[in-house]
């Protein structure tokens, strides 16, 4: 048999995935690193982990419910598949459960950071939960009971969640509370020194009984359900793509579950009734000896008053910067540039799209966007180029993985202020770098342009690795 058809010479690959999201997850182990760096580790695995199951695994349970049983080229069947991956995610969540507890909490400690539960509080700190509790979290909340009579809620997907087990009038009932998102996660506790927090979902755990009268609470415990996030788009058949992105939008956030999360040692009664109207099986399910979803971590490593415990953020170098010509287009026109993200600055190329903006020799911009910052300088100097009487198009591919929303609100605000907008193309991801610069000079028409890998977003060019070549070679 030829080498290229043997399935023991191929490696599945979402197999391969979490055996790349395990080797992130080592990096938190790293003792070299900075004790947030290696917070931002297991932080990344977190949310790495919410989209692999979104988008992955979803679309394997979409293949396991039409019947679908061809086997990839390692030789296995998304069933399969679907079994190993459970298998494999929980060793890597059990992994990262000990990383958190066994090192990173010590370490943390020993910089007088403590994670605090209620049993550490004193009366005072208490007493402080109680009015925080009542000032800033029971306003926002809405529990839900679900009686004979009152259907499951649809959970929202990657909310956090505690369900309860109440008994009313000598009769059990299952009820939910999603922990508000609106509100910061970590509270921070008033202590003499160092840094004291505790969890908003046990601040209101504790406060359960406010929400319930009389009801007795027999048992609560923190969930969150994964849901599948996969946009199945029948391009071919949509006649308007912008239209079926934004109904999948919408859809995306009542999915079916391809996850629950469960903290450790939850009760077996709301363990059962999750199982069941969530229709997930055990194998789907992952028992955490964490706070659930690590990525809430992130505001921890923002926190300004620990940035020695982070690596100093490094300046890149702009090759640009002290060349003596003010003009960038008599910079190019001498030779091509090329230039590496992000060890070398991208303010050139932001430049060159807010100066073409200005520039009355420029009759024409045409720019591929894929991902792009929230507040683009980027979009800015577009929309100043239609205003300036430039002719502007703009790719907008807006099956951008989970940017569709925000690329869905630039294209129709580039629309708005004149911009010629492709939505992307149909059977297509466009997924690059591409400008083009159209000038009158004194010998005629003249192009500009810059091409390379990634997106034109100013913030994360800032940390991901790119190339870009500036050129105005016919």
């Amino acid at each position: 048999m030829n080498k290229f058809k043997r399935h023991e010479n191929f490696i599945n690959r979402e197999l391969s995935w979490i055996e790349f999201n395990k080797r992130v997850l080592e990096e938190c182990r790293n003792t070299n690193h900075p004790l947030f760096e290696r917070l931002r580790f297991i932080a990344i695995t977190s949310s790495n982990l919410d989209e692999f199951f979104m988008v992955r695994v979803g679309s394997l349970l979409d293949q396991i419910k039409v019947g679908f049983t061809k086997t990839d080229p390692s030789g296995m069947t998304p069933k399969q598949q679907l079994s190993e991956i459970c298998k494999s995610t929980a060793k890597l969540v059990n992994s990262q459960c000990n990383y958190f507890n066994r090192s990173l909490k010590i370490a943390l400690g020993r910089e007088n950071i403590n994670f605090l539960t209620i049993k550490d509080l004193n009366r005072e700190q208490l007493d402080y939960i109680h009015d925080y509790y009542y000032k800033n979290i029971f306003p926002v909340i809405t529990p839900m009971l679900i009686d004979r009579s009152t259907s499951f809620p649809l959970i929202l997907n990657k909310s956090l969640n505690i369900g309860l087990i109440i008994e009313e009038n000598d009769e059990k009932t299952f009820a939910t509370v999603e922990v508000p998102s609106v509100l910061d996660r970590i509270i921070k506790i008033p202590s003499d020194s160092g840094l004291n927090i505790i969890m908003l979902e046990d601040i209101l755990k504790l406060n359960l009984s406010s929400l319930f009268g009389t009801s007795k609470i027999l048992a609560s415990g923190c969930y969150r359900i994964t849901r599948n996030a996969d946009l199945t788009l029948d391009e071919e058949g949509a006649e308007d793509l912008l239209e079926a992105i934004e109904e999948s939008i919408k859809q995306r956030k009542w999915g079916a579950a391809v996850r629950l999360e469960v903290e450790h040692g939850m009760d077996s009664d709301i363990l059962s009734i999750l199982e069941k109207e969530l229709e997930l099986t055990k194998e789907q399910e992952y028992k955490i000896n964490t706070p659930l979803d690590l990525s809430f971590l992130n505001k921890l490593i923002n926190n300004k008053e620990y940035e020695r415990l982070c690596y100093k953020p490094i300046k890149p170098y702009n090759p640009l910067k002290y060349i003596d010509d003010e003009d960038i287009f008599d910079t190019i026109s001498k030779k091509d540039i090329l230039l590496q993200h992000p060890y070398e600055s991208f303010d050139p190329i932001v430049n060159l799209v807010r100066q073409s903006a200005k520039d009355p020799s420029v009759l024409a911009i045409k720019q591929t966007l894929y991902r792009v910052s929230g507040n683009s300088p980027i979009i800015k100097a577009l929309i100043a180029a239609v205003e300036n009487k430039k002719q502007v198009t703009v790719l907008v591919e807006l099956k951008a993985r989970f940017d569709e929303e925000n690329n869905i609100n630039w294209a129709k605000q580039l629309e708005e202020a004149g911009c010629h907008v492709i939505y992307g193309l149909v059977g297509l991801k466009t997924h690059c770098k591409l400008l083009l610069i159209v000038r009158r000079e004194k010998n005629g028409i003249k192009r500009y342009v810059h091409m390379g890998t990634g997106n034109y977003n100013d913030v994360t060019a800032k940390i991901y690795t790119d190339i870009g070549l500036l050129s105005s070679n016919p």
